[in-house]
């Protein structure tokens, strides 16, 4: 029986989903699922190899405050008493992001039961951004978009993160690409995103790789114009047709008012569409060339690794650091329907990750909200500036739309339908941890949507079908963070099954993995499998895309992640 992966965003849409799927056309009776898979990044598992089994119950009351200590939290540490000459003064105090439990340790004050209200993490963080701090004031900016108000402020926004771009701030740099590439409080401008993309990556304008994505980019604005310059033309003449037709038979009529209220009206038009076509044109005729002048990327020194128990990936003289993953498969619920492939899915990934690419992996099988939120805590303290970490997450997931802005979330086994979100795990939860791990290199590889990433196509990842992935190109890549997804779709249902025992996508997924050969980076990934999914998925009359994205307002340079096969 095939099944579907969805994320219905209230019980009514669930249920207007599974009765529309019912009398669809597939071939077999079908099923929703809502799975969402997470991160990739880099980390040192104490328990890697092994099934996390959950843990032993708890008081209401113990797993409640352990839970609050897993949350990364917006903390003011107390000042610092400091010494000069002869004088001792204090500090302001200074805030930080952190976890509740090292907030509280240090002696910090955090709001402990409103995290979801940005207005208490603007307090925080608004008088240190005032006093000039770059950090400070993308962190305003992003409670801002995220909508400290109930709803998200884009202008203000845009304010602070200008004030922190104009200081050189990358995440600021970044920040503002994203809000011109989807239009969010300026006018939607995908080469002015371009270039802040380019500067927050510290990219030079001719460098190869900036120039074949403006290239593509002005070539589709210049398709797009020039559209726009035929449809003019092609409504001015038919205007201009019309007004011929109405000034030809006027005389015979008798010239009425009514006619002449026809004819002025219909100049008026031709009027405008004669200035849009001006505008269009204007703007193609006005279009800055790209630098003719390339340049490869400069070799960068390998990063050096530290030493420890899992092995270090090397090919040549290029060092790709420990590579760590942590899979997480919910099957068997307690009050939804579960699920058939979940468990085969993890099992043969975890195989492969292992024999094939020498991962350190972590298996939790049917996580409550407690060990799922544990496992991802656990990484902040694990994980090294120099690792690589895969976490496949494969289970129910759902949406919910409050004040405005909508969230999504994991769905733990023992989480209840919606609207009941007590025990559901939220993607804000999982952002704010990867925002937060010292990680290198990070992919997220989930069968269904991730909420709040930057953008619906992957042309402004810097990869493209035609890209060589040549040792200069991984050279480039290899000292710069990367935050990325490779999901099986957007925010419309996935197959669950179809795929002969795992996900349709599960099974393009690890089938590419199983296959290559040498070193696969994520682009190349995406590639190898978005096709055969799509294809797939149609054969079953289901449309299904795989999508490739960075994951914003998490430190993404313009790094890769990097599969290297024993």
């Amino acid at each position: 029986m095939d099944k579907l992966l969805c994320r219905p965003s209230s019980l009514k849409t669930f249920l207007l989903k599974t009765s529309a799927l019912k009398a669809s056309s597939l071939k077999t009776s079908t099923l929703l699922r809502t799975t969402t898979v997470l991160i990739v990044c880099a980390g040192l598992w104490a328990c890697g190899g092994q099934t996390v089994k959950p843990q032993t119950q708890k008081t209401p009351a113990t797993k409640a405050n352990e839970i609050a200590d897993l949350y990364v939290v917006d903390c003011l540490l107390p000042g610092q008493v400091r010494q000069l000459g002869g004088t001792s003064y204090m500090t302001p105090r200074r805030p930080i992001i952190t976890s509740a439990a090292d907030c509280r340790i240090r002696g910090g004050e955090y709001v402990a039961y409103d995290r979801a209200d940005y207005k208490t993490a603007l307090q925080v963080w608004l008088p240190t951004a005032e006093a000039g701090d770059a950090e400070a004031q993308v962190n305003v900016g992003e409670i801002f978009e995220k909508g400290a108000g109930g709803e998200p402020n884009y202008p203000a926004a845009l304010l602070w993160y200008q004030k922190a771009a104009d200081k050189g701030n990358t995440r600021a740099q970044f920040n503002l690409g994203t809000l011109y590439e989807q239009g969010l409080g300026v006018p939607k401008d995908k080469m002015a995103a371009l270039n802040w993309y380019r500067k927050a990556w510290g990219m030079a304008q001719d460098d190869v790789i900036y120039q074949s994505a403006a290239q593509g980019a002005q070539d589709e604005l210049r398709a797009q114009l020039q559209k726009v310059l035929a449809e003019k033309a092609t409504q001015i003449a038919l205007l201009n047709k019309q007004i011929k037709a109405l000034q030809t038979a006027a005389p015979k009529a008798g010239n009425t008012q009514d006619t002449e209220q026809q004819l002025a009206q219909l100049k008026i038009w031709v009027g405008n569409l004669e200035k849009e076509k001006y505008i269009a044109k204007n703007d193609i005729d006005n279009m800055p060339s790209v630098l003719p002048h390339l340049r490869e990327p400069q070799a960068t020194a390998a990063v050096p690794v530290k030493a420890g128990s899992a092995t270090d990936i090397k090919k040549g003289d290029l060092h790709f650091g420990k590579y760590y993953a942590l899979i997480i498969a919910n099957q068997n619920y307690e009050h939804i329907d579960s699920l058939l492939t979940p468990f085969a899915d993890a099992k043969r990934a975890k195989q492969i990750l292992e024999e094939k690419y020498g991962f350190t992996v972590s298996l939790l099988l049917d996580g409550n909200n407690t060990t799922v939120m544990k496992a991802i805590n656990d990484l902040d303290n694990q994980l090294t500036e120099n690792d690589n970490l895969l976490i496949f997450y494969a289970g129910h997931g759902s949406r919910m739309q409050a004040g405005g802005i909508e969230a999504g979330y994991w769905l733990p086994t023992n989480a209840s339908p919606p609207p009941d979100d007590t025990f559901w795990v939220s993607n804000e939860f999982v952002t704010r941890h990867l925002a937060h791990t010292k990680a290198k290199r990070v992919l997220v590889v989930a069968d269904s949507c991730y909420a709040g990433l930057l953008s619906s196509e992957p042309g402004y990842l810097f990869m493209g079908d035609k890209q060589k992935y040549t040792d200069e190109y991984i050279r480039y890549k290899l000292p710069k963070k990367s935050r990325l997804l490779l999901s099986s779709g957007g925010d419309t249902p996935v197959l669950d099954n179809a795929g002969e025992g795992h996900s349709v996508f599960a099974r393009a997924f690890l089938d590419a993995l199983d296959s290559a050969q040498g070193v696969l980076s994520g682009p190349e990934l995406f590639l190898k499998i978005k096709d055969q999914v799509s294809a797939k998925a149609k054969s079953v009359n289901f449309v299904q895309l795989p999508e490739f994205k960075v994951i914003k307002g998490t430190g993404h340079e313009v790094g890769d992640f990097f599969f290297i096969h024993k």
